[in-house]
């Protein structure tokens, strides 16, 4: 009979994408789920959950709410300290977890022409690195940029939808994947739903892909089009060298403005040497983790939705 992962750990919960894994694993029902947070954190989820409150300095104190699991699913913002990742990988370890799905998702962190020109590609060496030589495994998920995210805010994928400008880069026709945060969640609770023989023969200390959609910024403001009903004549349209956008970008970084890494680490995957489309470089896995195709207007239209309410990104 095979094996199968029973009780998962998470951290980051409410986040982004921890809210969207959380969701997929509760929709699934084949886990006893622990939350993490911290001592102070007053978030409310459901019932099923049992929620752990823990120190994240605290190796000890991690490794105690870690015991009797089976993976731990990190997912952190951009702003937590090192250490703290560096503590859950430890904590995991002396709590005897076996599996360990590390806060890398996005871009392909594996690509070395990426791993090059983006310095945070880095860190998830690093965390690969740990985890292994702790005697865990990983699996990661490359998903590209998450779709909602990117669109929603201008300086990103480079389209406002509230002032009506977009800044292609080059011609804008260049196609990169990207992924919705709702096909993220999916993915990261098929995975943990898979015989355990299955992950360790196909999968151990690689990296899932999967992308929601293979798109050019031509064609996201199409959608865009076709969700509010407007054409290009009723926006202000202007093109930008990404290569030119990345340097300067990463000059004004050197310079103190760590505000424009976002900037940079965009404008390097939209390069015509095909960074950010992993797709017709490595294939995808969505079939492989039963994933379903999605529509680009209704993710498009999710977005719109989502800034007309006042959404703050980084709030």
């Amino acid at each position: 009979m095979p094996s199968y992962l029973k009780k998962v750990a998470i951290v980051g919960a409410t986040g982004n994408i921890g809210h969207h894994i959380l969701t997929e694993l509760l929709a699934l029902g084949n886990h006893s789920i622990t939350a993490l947070t911290r001592p102070t954190s007053t978030i409310s989820l459901p019932s099923a959950v049992i929620i752990a409150k823990v120190d994240y300095s605290n190796i000890e104190n991690l490794t105690k709410a870690l015991q009797g699991h089976d993976i731990l699913i990190i997912t952190l913002s951009v702003g937590t300290p090192p250490h703290v990742h560096s503590n859950l990988v430890s904590a995991a370890a002396a709590a005897g977890i076996k599996y360990i799905i590390p806060n890398a998702y996005g871009f392909d962190f594996r690509n070395p022409a990426l791993i090059a020109s983006i310095d945070v590609s880095g860190l998830a060496q690093g965390y690969f690195s740990q985890i292994e030589k702790l005697g865990m495994m990983h699996f990661s998920l490359v998903c590209g940029f998450w779709y909602e995210w990117s669109l929603g805010v201008p300086s990103l994928y480079g389209i406002d939808l509230q002032t009506k400008r977009a800044v292609f880069y080059d011609d804008g026709n260049t196609a990169i994947n990207t992924s919705t945060w709702e096909l993220c969640g999916k993915a990261v609770a098929n995975i943990v739903s898979l015989p355990e023989q299955e992950l360790e023969e196909k999968w151990k200390n690689k990296s899932f892909y999967v992308s929601s959609f293979r798109v050019s910024q031509r064609e996201m403001l199409d959608s865009v089009h076709r969700v509010l009903g407007t054409s290009d004549e009723d926006w202000e349209i202007e093109h930008e060298s990404a290569k030119r956008r990345y340097e300067e970008s990463m000059q004004a970084v050197k310079n103190g403005d760590q505000r424009a890494f976002a900037k940079a680490m965009y404008a390097r995957c939209f390069y015509t040497d095909g960074s950010g489309d992993f797709e017709s470089s490595h294939g995808l896995d969505n079939e492989a983790l039963g994933l379903a195709s999605e529509d680009l207007d209704q993710a498009t239209k999710r977005t719109v939705e989502m800034v007309e309410s006042g959404w703050n990104p980084f709030a």
